[in-house]
């Protein structure tokens, strides 16, 4: 009997844990959102700035980091880990740019890095721009019925 080379694939690859993976990106999500709250709320202690301005601070500490960490190999690993948890929050759109300009940077700063960088994360930039539109027109239409 002949296989195709899918379905051979199929059998002998590791099933995933959908659940577990499921939980432990809920959890290391929650854990990230603890991290920002403590974050923000450090700053406002300790810098005395209001909760809008630590709320910026925390976003430009947690993407500083994901870059940091990126550079240095460990945020790959921690995703392996993690899953979605570090991903879909701005860590993950972080780690998608300088991963990128990591990739590229052999071929130049404007060549490489410059053209380069924004390839992932620029249609994640797009696709958020386009349908924040098309939301705030069907807004608006539903405010003028």
């Amino acid at each position: 009997m002949k296989q195709s080379y899918q379905e051979i694939v199929e059998k002998n690859s590791p099933k995933e844990n959908v659940i577990g993976n499921a939980v432990t990106a809920f959890i290391t999500g929650g854990l990230m959102g603890v991290l920002g709250q403590f974050l923000i709320d450090m700053y406002v202690a300790w810098l005395d700035i209001p909760t809008k301005e630590a709320t910026v601070c925390m976003l430009v500490t947690l993407i500083f980091l994901s870059c940091l960490f990126t550079s240095l190999g460990f945020f790959d690993k921690w995703v392996n880990f993690c899953k979605c948890g570090l991903i879909i929050p701005i860590t993950g759109f972080a780690h998608a740019t300088m991963s990128a300009a990591l990739e590229f940077r052999k071929e130049g700063l404007v060549t490489g890095i410059g053209m380069n960088m924004l390839k992932l994360s620029g249609a994640v930039i797009i696709f958020g721009v386009v349908s924040s539109f098309v939301f705030s027109l069907i807004r608006m239409v539903v405010g003028l019925i």
